[in-house]
């Protein structure tokens, strides 16, 4: 019987897809990358090709895609990588050191914040079935990868920047400034295409997304308003309205204390409402339930959470499905984490919140889309391999 990780990389392998979701097929003029969660860090990954298959974490909101190039690197076309110029047409994408020669940038591990100096390289890479001439990467030291999923050589940023991968492949392959992601635990994807609607996923996924306008910010994050919160329909009082980030890299989505301890009061009276009983803690969450119900019941049961973003009418629904995680037969906890005193952002919607759900981002409208694929989920979307 095949291992774990061996069945991680059979179906990462299976980047070049056709998907079919709910019955629609996603057309083959898109670039499909294949998403895996690693179950030890909760990270999600995909890979893309230099030479060989590598292995990334997804940073939604990371400015560019670095990788460990290590020591005598052998790019995919044989030769050596080359550093580009600090004064080069490619080096002024980046944020990078003015007073250097040559163009090192400043990769940052999205996970654990460090951040190194690196080389700006450009080469041909395999992104799902096409190869893509003069991308660029940076190549950072080994000890950047520390706190990543194990066998990741690198992180793929999907920022809003000149160097992410989305805005790469529109200018590389005359993709839309726009892409679609679908997190999952088991199968998910991102996506980028050259059509001009959404209607690759079928017209009813299509009308069932809903649109609130991305924050203007000074990083590559991708951040929306929240005007307030409800749970069971009745409001939390907190400071409105709040930013909050999108975020792969956290697991859990985290409040400021503040905030949090707000929230978890509304929701645990909600949820004794309901007849769930709070018991002990199982770390890292903070706030746990005893039961001794079925997955499906214990959903049922939880109270549920609306964001409510630019008007009552344009809500993000949060049911027991992103909000509660079962850690054992008997205990199911909220996963909400308290993100400390004074944070950056005062809310981080973390991936376990994302999953499920289908995103659209466009750099164009600077709009996101969203709508949960309820049961359906993700994961059932039906990869194909199309080589």
């Amino acid at each position: 019987m095949a291992s774990s990780s061996q069945f991680v990389l059979l179906l990462l392998n299976f980047s070049v897809c056709i998907f079919q979701v709910q019955g629609f097929h996603l057309q083959s003029n898109a670039i499909v990358l294949s998403v895996i969660k690693d179950s030890s860090t909760s990270q999600y990954v995909t890979q893309i090709q230099h030479g060989s298959p590598i292995k990334f974490v997804v940073d939604l909101g990371g400015p560019l895609i670095w990788l460990d190039c290590g020591s005598g690197h052998v790019s995919s076309s044989g030769g050596r990588l080359i550093r580009l110029p600090s004064q080069s047409i490619q080096c002024s994408k980046a944020v990078h050191d003015r007073g250097s020669k040559t163009c090192d940038v400043f990769p940052e591990n999205g996970v654990t914040g460090v951040l190194a100096r690196g080389d700006l390289v450009e080469d041909t890479v395999a992104v799902g079935s096409v190869d893509v001439d003069r991308f660029l990467f940076a190549c950072s030291p080994s000890f950047l990868l520390q706190g990543l999923a194990s066998g990741a050589k690198g992180m793929l940023g999907l920022g809003r920047t000149r160097l992410s991968l989305p805005s790469q492949l529109a200018a590389s392959v005359g993709h839309n400034r726009k892409f679609f992601v679908c997190l999952s635990p088991t199968n998910g994807f991102v996506s980028t295409h050259n059509t001009h609607q959404v209607s690759i996923f079928g017209p009813e996924i299509s009308k069932s997304l809903i649109y609130t306008p991305l924050v203007d910010n000074k990083n590559s994050d991708y951040m929306i308003n929240i005007k307030s919160i409800k749970i069971n329909s009745n409001p939390v009082s907190v400071n409105a309205p709040l930013k909050a980030k999108l975020s792969t890299v956290d697991p859990y989505t985290t409040m400021d204390s503040s905030i949090y301890a707000t929230f978890v009061k509304a929701f645990t009276k909600a949820a004794e409402s309901r007849n769930m009983v709070r018991v002990t803690p199982v770390a890292p969450f903070g706030v746990c339930f005893g039961s001794d119900q079925s997955a499906e019941e214990s959903v049922s049961a939880v109270p549920v959470i609306d964001l409510v973003l630019q008007s009552e009418m344009v809500k993000w629904r949060i049911t027991g499905r992103n909000s509660v995680v079962r850690v054992n037969e008997e205990v199911v906890c909220l996963g909400f984490m308290d993100g400390g005193s004074d944070p950056v952002d005062p809310i981080v919607i973390g991936g376990f919140q994302l999953e499920d759900n289908l995103l659209e981002f466009d750099f164009g409208t600077s709009m996101l889309g969203f709508t949960s694929l309820g049961e359906t989920g993700c994961s059932n979307v039906v990869v194909k391999e199309s080589m």
